[in-house]
C-alpha cells in the first residue's frame, strides 16, 4: 500500500510539473490570451477532480505547486483560489465522461481563432502537416456563446462521443480544444496552430490551392496508422514535449517548483 501511495504521489507531481510546463510553453509560443483560456489535467489516482490554476494567474507565473484540485461538482477540494466558470463548464464534463481526456486544453490561439471565424473553417488538405492534424480533428460548427455552466462541456462530450478517439475539436467562431495526455494535448495545440498559420498565409495569396489527391491522403493516413505515432520507446508527441521541457529547464526552471 505504501508503494502504491508513493506511486500515486509521484504521478501527481509529474502531472503538475508537466501541466505547469504546458502553461509556460503556451506563453512562449503565444498560445495564451491574457489570463483566460484553460489547460487542465485529471488528478492521478482520483476519480472526482482535476487540476486547474486559480483564476487571475498569468500563464508565465504558473508553477507545479499553484494548482487547485477542482471537483466535478465545482468545489475546490485542495489549494485555494477562484474557479473560472468557463473552465469548469467546459473541462469538468470532458474529464469526467471521456476516458482518454487525461488533459483538456482550450485556447484562442491567433491563427486557429482566425480560421474559426471563416464561413468555411475546414483545414484544406494541401500539405503533409495538414494531413497529420486532420486525422485527429472533428469540427464543432455551433457556437453558443461563452460557457457559463456545464451545458457547453456536455455538448462537447456528445460531439466527442459521436466521433470516438478524436483529440482536436475546431470550435466555430471560437478557438480549439485538444485532449489526451498532457504531451499529446500540447502537441495537438502546437501543430494545429502551425497548420492554421500556413493555411491563412496560403488563403491570403488568393491563388488557387493545390489540394492533394485522395490516393496521397490515403497513403499518408495508412503510414501514420502503421507507425503508431512512435519512434523508439516514445510517441512523437512525447519526444516533442520532452524537448520543449528541456528548453524550459534552461530558461525558466522555476516552473518545476
Amino acid at each position: 500500500m505504501i508503494v502504491n501511495d508513493q506511486g500515486i504521489e509521484a504521478a501527481r507531481v509529474r502531472t503538475r510539473t508537466d501541466l505547469a510546463a504546458a502553461h509556460r510553453l503556451a506563453v512562449m509560443y503565444d498560445f495564451q490570451e491574457g489570463i483566460f483560456n484553460h489547460l487542465t489535467a485529471r488528478v492521478p489516482g482520483a476519480e472526482d477532480r482535476y487540476y486547474q490554476i486559480p483564476f487571475g494567474l498569468h500563464w508565465s507565473e504558473v508553477n507545479a505547486s499553484c494548482f487547485m484540485e477542482v471537483g466535478y461538482d465545482g468545489r475546490v477540494l485542495a489549494g485555494s483560489g477562484d474557479v473560472e466558470p468557463s473552465a469548469f463548464g467546459i473541462h469538468a464534463p470532458i474529464h469526467q465522461r471521456i476516458d482518454y481526456a487525461e488533459a483538456v486544453f482550450h485556447t484562442h490561439m491567433p491563427f486557429a481563432a482566425a480560421m474559426s471565424r471563416l464561413a468555411d473553417p475546414r483545414i484544406r488538405p494541401i500539405g503533409q502537416t495538414e494531413l497529420s492534424v486532420m486525422r485527429h480533428l472533428v469540427y464543432d460548427t455551433d457556437y453558443h456563446g461563452p460557457a457559463t455552466d456545464t451545458g457547453e462541456g456536455n455538448r462537447l462530450v456528445a460531439l466527442l462521443k459521436a466521433h470516438p478517439g478524436k483529440t482536436i475539436v475546431a470550435m466555430a467562431n471560437h478557438g480549439i480544444l485538444s485532449l489526451g495526455s498532457i504531451a499529446h494535448a500540447f502537441d495537438r495545440l502546437y501543430y494545429f496552430e502551425r497548420v492554421a498559420q500556413v493555411q491563412m498565409y496560403a488563403l491570403w495569396t488568393h491563388e488557387k490551392l493545390n489540394h492533394l489527391p485522395q490516393a496521397v491522403i490515403d497513403r499518408a493516413n495508412d503510414g501514420y496508422a502503421r507507425s503508431g505515432g512512435r519512434i523508439g520507446a516514445k510517441t512523437w508527441a512525447e519526444h516533442h514535449f520532452d524537448a520543449l521541457k528541456r528548453i524550459l529547464d534552461r530558461r525558466e526552471p522555476d516552473y518545476r517548483t
